[in-house]
Formats: C-alpha cells, structure tokens, sequence
C-alpha cells in the first residue's frame, strides 16, 4: 500500500495544511451529493456535456471511446473531477484519495466499482488519467462542479421546485368554502357528499334568502370562497426563471436555448456557445492529460462533429478565401506570408 502506510504529523496554524484539506474534502464531498443535482434543468446541461463530448474525434489514442467519453462528461458536470484506471482499457473509478508533491498527485489509491462488491487499488500518477475542472489554487489536485460554483442558484432552484411541489400537494387547490343556513353536522356532511363527484351535472339546493321570525334573512346568497393558494404574490414564475437561467450558465449553456419562444438561429447559437465556450476547453485539458500518460500526441475536437459553426457564413468566408488567393496568385503575392498578416496563419503546425 506504499505510500499511504507511511505517517507524516504536520502541524499548522490558522489556514494551513489540515484546514486546507478539510476546505478541499468539504468541496469534494457536498460537490458530489448537492441536492440541485436531481433537477431536470441540471440533468438537461448535464445531457448536452454527456452527448457533446460523447462524439468528438479523438486522435493519437484508442482508449478514450464514446462510453469513456460520456462518463468522463457526466462525472466532470456532476462532480468536477474523472478518474480512470489505465490498464488494457480505462477502468472507471468510483472513489479516490491521493498523495501529492508540489500540488501534483503522486499515488492514488482507487476505488473500482464491481458488481459483487468494489475492490481497492494503489497506482502511480502515471498509471491514472485524472480530469478535473474549476480547480482552486489551494487544491488545485481537485476538480470543482459547476453547482458547486453556484450553490446559492442551486438551492434557490431546488427550494423553489420544493415549496411548489409541497403546495401541489398540500394545499387545498380548487376547493371552495359554500355559505349554507345553520344545520346540523350530519347534514352538512350529507351536503357535502352530495357536491363531489357529481361534474356536469345540475345540482339544486335551498337559498339562504329565507324569511323566517317575522323578518326576513340576509341578503346574500349561495357565493363560494375559493382556496386556491395565489401563487403570483410570490413571484414563483421569476424566480424559479432566474434561478434555471442561472443553473444554465453556470454549465455554460445558454438560457435562451429553454425558452418557449426560442428560434432556430437561437438554438443553432446555443449549441455553438456550449461547444466552442465549455466542451472544447474541457477537451483540450483532457488531451493534455491523455498525452502526457498514454505516451502519445492526443487530440480532442468537438467543434467539428458539433458543427459548432455558421455553416452559411463558412461557405461565404471560403468563397472570398479562394477569390483572394487567386488575385494573390495573379499578383505575385506570396499566399501564406498574406494570410499571416491577417493573423490566418497558423505557426504551431
């Protein structure tokens, strides 16, 4: 179990190492079980990481396949952070801890989730691809989930779609208060379960307008109260709007993609916005990690099979290209050293 057998006591004082790594577990932890998570607005972002990752092209490498990707995409929206076993294939792992030296992991010890039970073991930094996103400067070996980043906007959410799911179900919606003359209980019992059940139907009953004592009664009839909770006053719709549309950037989707009154150069918009904004940073890191352990130059692109570009505007831009190059041509002018004042060229390849 090397290096984990060996005990080092370090003492600190005020935000040192222990309080450090109590502050970076916290996150790890509540990172993991935040309740924002079981919203459908999240597991929405959390689809378009899922499938947007799922088809890139990667090249230099065959261990990254679609299923890879895909649980890669679902633990970093979820969790922050993905760690796989690299053997024959990546195994998955469920849990982890580390060791480190100079804010870089050393040894992992992980956890591999089996059907019959999980099982433990203990691999060198080498042996592990580790992705992790959103990481802060006093743990940098740990990735952060977008939730996490927005907890207020996560639990404003989930304490709205709970207070309204409590009303729905407690509150006396559609029930009505029917004055009725003095009577007794059994009665109004009897009255009452003559009311339910009977829809459509015509049902006819004796006015309080009675004169009875030599005067006449008062003067109001059959007028119900309804119950029904005004959910308006509590501006239930804005907030639970606000709170979404804030979940939705927080995962670097945008809002305008949910509205009901979206179009389709809108949604064409946010679909670039995710690819190009959130999923291609992700994979750049993630081919780093990849070619810095599988021993190899690995390449991850989603813009390409997202088509995460104004194809009409591309088939123009290629038009005035060639038209360009042509005159250059014709004009003695070296192509490549004109794209390069335009800053077209490109001096890593």
């Amino acid at each position: 179990m090397w290096p984990f057998r060996r005990k080092e006591q370090k003492r600190s004082a005020a935000s040192g190492f222990t309080a450090e790594i109590m502050a970076a577990r916290e996150s790890y932890i509540s990172g993991r079980s935040g309740i924002g998570q079981l919203t459908a607005t999240v597991q929405s972002c959390v689809s378009l990481w899922e499938g947007g990752l799922s088809l890139a092209d990667v090249k230099g490498t065959d261990f990254l396949d679609r299923r890879s990707l895909a649980l890669t995409a679902r633990a970093l929206a979820l969790r922050g952070e993905a760690v796989f076993l690299i053997r024959d294939r990546l195994i998955p792992c469920s849990d982890w801890d580390l060791k480190t030296r100079d804010a870089e992991p050393l040894a992992y010890r992980v956890s591999i989730s089996e059907s019959g039970g999980g099982r433990t073991e203990t691999a060198l930094a080498g042996e592990v691809l580790h992705f992790r996103i959103g990481s802060d400067i006093s743990a940098p070996y740990y990735g952060t989930a977008p939730l996490k980043r927005a907890q207020l906007t996560a639990g404003l959410l989930q304490a709205v779609e709970t207070a309204l799911s409590e009303v729905y179900e407690t509150a006396p919606i559609a029930s009505q208060i029917v004055p009725f003359p003095e009577a007794p209980e059994t009665d109004l019992e009897s009255l009452a379960r003559g009311f339910r059940g009977n829809r459509g139907k015509v049902l006819i009953r004796e006015s309080m307008n009675v004169t009875a004592a030599g005067g006449p009664g008062p003067m109001s009839d059959w007028k119900s109260n309804d119950l029904t909770p005004d959910l308006s006053k509590a501006m239930t719709r804005e907030t639970l709007n606000a709170a979404r549309d804030a979940i939705y950037l927080a995962f670097g989707v945008l809002p305008g993609l949910a509205n009901a009154a979206t179009t389709g150069p809108m949604v064409r918009e946010a679909q670039r916005h995710v690819a190009q904004w959130q999923l291609q940073p992700i994979a750049a890191m993630m081919a780093e990690e990849a070619s810095a352990k599988l021993g190899g130059s690995v390449t991850i692109d989603t813009l390409r099979p997202l088509q995460a570009f104004d194809a009409g505007g591309r088939a123009r831009a290629i038009t005035a290209i060639v038209g360009a190059l042509a005159q250059a041509k014709e004009a003695g002018i070296d192509p490549a050293k004109a794209m390069q004042l335009v800053d077209w060229g490109n001096e890593y390849e």
